[in-house]
């Protein structure tokens, strides 16, 4: 399908106006905010030596890109010109058939303080939402106007989704589901339900082999982070049972100094907190650590739930405090000997904005998984084209990553939840060229309505928690 004549110009308005955002952008976090995890990556880079706490791959693009400029400037180049490209390629086709509201709230999209705020930081997660919607912007381009996406676009399709997948270790749970979605085969849902679980299962097998010796990271454990939140949080939960994994002074150990969150795993791993309680467990092989886990969960069913349902509610952001932390991006970088500078007082702005906006639904990924959840009934409900199929593959990978924190997550930052909020708002958009049926708009808004309230009842009822991570470690 080639493009109409008046819609040319509008092509190159959209191309002016994502790169005009990305420059833009790129002056206001000038030369990029440096988190702890920032940090620590940089740290490898400069020394060459690396391991798999943090992902090597993306340790090993920025040793590369290096050679541009010192710092996180070339990381934070890469972020947000995948960021805007995405969402330019995502703009231009819908404008393409003359849906410039589409393409403008396209853009205001990408302006949302939570989700540009956080792409100013330069983090795994902010690299994963640049490929991410880098990639789809690219299959959109050509799927939308129902042209075939050209061989030579695979690669660099390729290149994108396996950073992602590498760039965090459950965004496999994101890129296959994602994948099998847009597949023309398997058909049937439920072939392509077990075609995704197949290659998920693969993608996690092959990954620690990818990490350890292609890209040469020395094993750090932190695969036994996982099974040691669960196990803590059982054990807290039935401390004079032999079954949990934990003895019962540890269990006593770690009731008395409240090692066991919801917010996150943390105190667990800190020496001055329950680190040396767990270092029994630790020592043990990961797959003995997993069949423990296993065990304990089996034993103590109840027990397990009750632990991540805690920490799911914690995560998701809905009945919590005011001010449940870890939700705006930092507005300086971690102080630093290495030469990672702080961005400009407009940064600093931008972020304090974005500190108002994650307070709001704006920034509770309860509110999405809600609104995530109706759009892809509405579109299930509709007959297929190529708009209705990228929006459901966005939901499906959206809503898959959301339900594996139920059983996978040890920690509530927000910006582990910024590819699913950011997914579900552009496939919003792709169905919006259609009412829903009012049925299916009103069940969705009414339980809107609900979450929401429920979440401001428990911001205005539960005590605020401390505002350091001192604080929150106890």
């Amino acid at each position: 399908m080639s493009i109409e004549p008046a819609a040319r110009p509008q092509q190159r308005y959209i191309a002016i106006a994502a790169t005009g955002l990305c420059i833009a952008s790129l002056a206001l976090f000038w030369p990029g905010t440096a988190m702890y995890d920032t940090v620590a990556q940089y740290r490898q880079v400069l020394s060459g030596v690396y391991d798999d706490w943090h992902p090597p791959a993306m340790a090993r693009v920025w040793a590369l890109l290096a050679a541009f400029g010192p710092g996180a400037t070339p990381m934070l180049v890469l972020q947000l010109v995948t960021y805007w490209l995405g969402l330019g390629l995502i703009a231009a086709a819908l404008a393409r058939f003359g849906r410039s509201r589409s393409a403008v709230v396209i853009f205001a999209i990408g302006l949302l303080p939570p989700f540009l705020g956080w792409q100013g930081v330069v983090l795994k997660d902010a690299q994963l939402a640049g490929a991410l919607l880098a990639a789809v912007g690219i299959v959109g381009w050509w799927r939308l106007a129902r042209r075939p996406l050209p061989g030579v676009m695979l690669v660099p399709i390729a290149v994108l989704l396996a950073y992602a997948v590498l760039i965090r270790a459950n965004a496999v749970f994101i890129v296959v589901p994602l994948l099998v979605t847009l597949a023309p085969r398997p058909t049937h849902p439920v072939a392509k339900l077990a075609t995704g679980l197949i290659a998920v299962v693969l993608v996690l097998g092959v990954a620690p082999v990818v990490n350890h010796r292609l890209l040469g990271a020395q094993p750090s454990g932190v695969e036994s982070t996982q099974a040691l939140y669960d196990l803590a949080g059982i054990a807290a939960r039935v401390p004079t049972s032999d079954t949990t994994g934990l003895t019962q002074s540890e269990a006593a150990t770690v009731i008395a100094r409240g090692c066991a969150k919801p917010f996150f795993w943390d105190p667990l791993g800190d020496e001055a907190h329950c680190g040396t309680t767990m270092a029994r467990l630790r020592a043990l092989p990961t797959g003995a650590l997993y069949v423990t886990l296993a065990s304990a969960a089996l034993h103590h069913p109840i027990a397990y739930a009750g632990h991540r349902l805690a920490h799911l509610n914690s995560t998701d952001r809905w009945l919590v405090p005011f001010h449940w932390p870890s939700a705006a991006p930092p507005a300086a970088s971690e102080p630093n000997t290495l030469g990672l500078a702080n961005p400009g007082a407009a940064a600093h702005a931008w972020e304090a904005l974005t500190a108002v906006v994650v307070e709001t639904p704006l920034g509770w990924p309860i509110a999405w998984i809600v609104v995530a959840i109706t759009a892809i009934a509405a579109s299930v409900s509709r007959a297929r084209d190529p708009a209705r199929d990228l929006a459901t593959a966005l939901l499906v990978s959206a809503l898959a990553l959301e339900a594996s924190f139920a059983v996978l997550s040890i920690a509530s930052d927000l910006r582990y939840h910024l590819w699913p909020m950011m997914a579900t708002a552009v496939a919003t958009v792709l169905l919006a060229d259609r009412a829903p049926p009012r049925r299916i708009l009103a069940v969705g808004a009414g339980v809107l309505i609900l979450v929401v309230g429920c979440g401001i009842a428990a911001r205005v009822l539960l005590p605020q928690p401390p505002q350091t991570y001192a604080g929150m470690l106890g």
